[in-house]
């Protein structure tokens, strides 16, 4: 189930190319719970949201709703590959340098303020403001999926800054979980999740790289965060951030291993030289690489498309309509203010000299590229039930995400055509690709 990169591919290459066939599943699953929920078989996709799934040891047991299950135990995975994408990028990737980091950093603070605000402005008074958090994020996924039908003209810079963007705004995300979507705290719950964060870093900071030790620390923070009255996703971001990304071996003891197995003349010795070289390959990737190489195609392939079949599916009826408050906020957030935002703040930054566009881009793609960052189907869709749980509100949101998505998707796409001239981009999109494989 790994997904594995073509020689002739950078890793970024083949990050954006799964997560592009990411994308196109989970427009599938979408669909299909849509159908499903407005279908003669409505009832029966009820039931099984609300599957009671428990599990217990003596007198302890844990018992929930299927989909609650997958809301907060599945998408807690979702969100710890979430925390391992962030470290990496701000310690070694796109956010590591200052001003490399400053357009998407600029570009995801508009496109979370904006979006707010409008939504905000949109339900001011009405019972559906708590959702002015349902705007704030992108998904990635199904963004480079819709990227990735441009072809080769989109110059790799692009592709980058809009990683960047739903990377910082998924960070976002999860402080307005965190702290406006938390109902009531148990301090004990609080102090027990702290404990177990603490031996999860001290691991770490030892550079630990046993993944059962990780499971079994999640697990556990997990549980406590739970229980503690903060949503249980918040705890795989937390537990990312324990994981370390230095080195277990230097690349010079891979070099030495090599030079033996190449020096030796019988099969057998040869056969355990290899076995030492795999050991010694197993050590030189840092666990966090290590991990999240495990759980990519996971979530890719797995966790996000039984949320969307899960969370997409609502009923048509007289009283969810565009022109309602929350579908509307939901939609003119993610499908206006996005652009907006993104492009406004993007424009103060390079303005301002603090920032530049990316290699090979135009304000017209940077444009079409803020659009595809108004597809914010999965974190919408998450936040949505946070707000609103099971309320007719809930259905208003999933409309105007759904909508929104779809629409953002064409006008994005469509701007992106016209904005990237063949004869032009296609050289800089090779030379760009070039230079990020020399490096």
């Amino acid at each position: 189930m790994k997904s594995q990169a073509r020689p002739e591919e950078t890793v970024f290459q083949a990050f954006v190319r799964s997560e592009a066939f990411s994308g196109v599943l989970l427009v599938i699953t979408a669909i299909c719970a849509f159908a499903w929920a407005n279908s003669a078989w409505s009832p029966a996709y009820e039931r099984l949201r609300d599957v009671p799934v428990g599990i217990g040891v003596g007198g302890w047991a844990l018992q929930k709703p299927l989909l609650l299950w997958i809301n907060d135990g599945l998408m807690a995975v979702f969100f710890l590959f979430v925390g391992l994408e962030i470290k990496r990028e701000v310690l070694i990737g796109e956010l590591a340098s200052p001003r490399a980091a400053a357009l998407p950093i600029a570009g995801a603070a508009g496109g979370m303020v904006v979006p707010a605000l409008l939504y905000a402005w949109l339900n001011w008074g009405g019972p559906g403001l708590h959702g002015w958090g349902v705007p704030m994020a992108t998904d990635i996924a199904f963004a480079l999926g819709i990227m990735a039908l441009a072809g080769r003209r989109v110059p790799v810079g692009l592709k980058i800054f809009l990683t960047a963007v739903a990377i910082v705004d998924d960070l976002g995300a999860v402080m307005v979980i965190a702290l406006f979507y938390t109902d009531s705290l148990s301090l004990t719950s609080v102090g027990l999740a702290a404990v177990t964060l603490a031996a999860a870093a001290a691991y770490g900071w030892r550079r630990g790289g046993n993944m059962m030790v990780y499971a079994v620390l999640g697990a556990l923070l997990w549980y406590f965060m739970l229980k503690s009255g903060i949503h249980a996703t918040v705890a795989g971001v937390l537990l990312a951030m324990t994981v370390p990304i230095s080195r277990r071996a230097r690349p010079e003891s891979l070099r030495v291993v090599v030079d033996r197995v190449l020096e030796e003349d019988g099969f057998e010795a040869a056969e355990v030289r290899l076995e030492t070289l795999e050991e010694q390959l197993e050590k030189i990737r840092s666990p966090l690489h290590e991990l999240e190489h495990a759980l990519q195609p996971w979530v890719a392939y797995a966790i996000m498309p039984v949320f969307a079949l899960f969370n997409a599916g609502f009923t048509l009826s007289p009283g969810v309509g565009l022109g309602a408050p929350v579908a509307l906020g939901s939609f003119v957030g993610l499908v206006l203010g996005k652009p907006v935002g993104i492009g406004l703040f993007c424009w103060l930054a390079v303005c301002s000299g603090r920032a530049s566009l990316p290699a090979g881009a135009n304000w017209g793609s940077l444009l079409a590229t803020s659009w595809l960052c108004g597809i914010g189907f999965t974190m919408a869709l998450f936040i949505a039930s946070l707000a609103f749980g099971t309320s007719a509100l809930l259905d208003q949101a999933k409309l105007g995400v759904l909508l929104a998505s779809a629409t953002a998707a064409i006008l994005g796409l469509g701007t992106l055509l016209f904005t990237l001239r063949p004869e032009t981009t296609t050289t800089r999109a090779g030379s760009a690709a070039d230079g990020s494989e020399s490096r």
